[in-house]
């Protein structure tokens, strides 16, 4: 019987705004050293240009008359303030009148290319990279990873010390299928909690990392951290509530589930963590 899992999509702001979806998925696997998630996508490289397409063919003949417009304002701005201005107009048609998310992180990213600041820089790595982490096709995993790793790297230009740019380039590497060695993204996460113990971001990334690999007793320490610093960081508990789900730890699954269930407000996800605490204590 396949169990049930809780898919917490997290919005990067001051505080997380959480959509739960609930769907028959099997428990995660075990990172196969012989065929890597950058092996599978060698041959399926996402192009931003697809993409673009694919999104055009959702829109009216009304929306694709005015997206034209804009189009060629970019091609006839030779001033970089007007480039930074009508690629911004490119974002917020694609957010808010065609609701797709592609194009609009895309001319988001080109627009902090062309600011250069690391405020808008990170911002537009956090879109990508907050979707990468729900994401489950590896090629779109690959496309979100670069562009969030590109962005990221820019930003540590303009200030080298920001940890939170350096941890976000690592979870580009755990989760984006951009390198055959995801040692890549751990160590320099690693180093930033042995600097900084009481990091959480760290420690959620080096949580997430553990889990997708099967190393629950790992990321278990890592979400402990998370929640003991943020008691009600429900991405946290739901994670560490998943883990000893996964080791066959039913008490503590219930306990954290539990936990869940107290911040939770959406009555659907209410009805489904019961389900699940029902179902651990049989």
């Amino acid at each position: 019987m396949k169990k049930q899992q809780i898919l917490l999509v997290g919005i990067a702001s001051v505080i997380f705004v959480l959509l739960y979806l609930f769907g028959n998925t099997p428990p995660p696997k075990k990172i196969d050293s012989t065929a890597t998630g950058a092996q599978q996508v060698e041959n399926q490289t996402i192009k931003f240009e697809d993409l673009l397409v694919k999104a055009k063919q959702k829109i009216s003949a009304d929306q694709s008359q005015r997206l034209m417009k804009l189009e060629n304002s970019v091609v006839r701005g030779d001033v970089k303030d007007q480039q930074i201005h009508v690629y911004h107009q490119l974002a917020r048609f694609w957010s808010d009148s065609a609701h797709i998310f592609e194009p609009y992180a895309y001319y988001t990213a080109e627009a902090a290319k062309l600011e250069n600041s690391e405020k808008s820089l990170t911002f537009a790595a956090r879109l990508f990279l907050d979707n990468l982490m729900t994401e489950g096709q590896p090629a779109m995993q690959h496309w979100l990873a670069s562009n969030a790793k590109v962005l990221f790297e820019k930003a540590l230009i303009i200030n080298p010390a920001n940890d939170s740019s350096k941890i976000g380039i690592g979870a580009c590497y755990l989760f984006g299928n951009i390198s055959n060695n995801p040692m890549e993204g751990i160590l320099p996460v690693r180093e930033i909690v042995q600097k900084n113990p009481g990091n959480v971001y760290a420690h959620m990334v080096l949580g997430l990392g553990g889990k997708k690999s099967g190393q629950f007793d790992k990321a278990i320490e890592h979400f402990i951290v998370v929640v003991e610093k943020q008691p009600e960081n429900v991405e946290g508990l739901i994670n560490l509530a998943e883990c000893y789900e996964e080791k066959g730890d039913k008490a503590n699954a219930v306990k954290w589930y539990s936990a869940v269930k107290k911040l939770v407000k959406i009555p659907e996800a209410q009805k489904e963590l019961d389900k699940r605490i029902t179902e651990l204590k049989k």
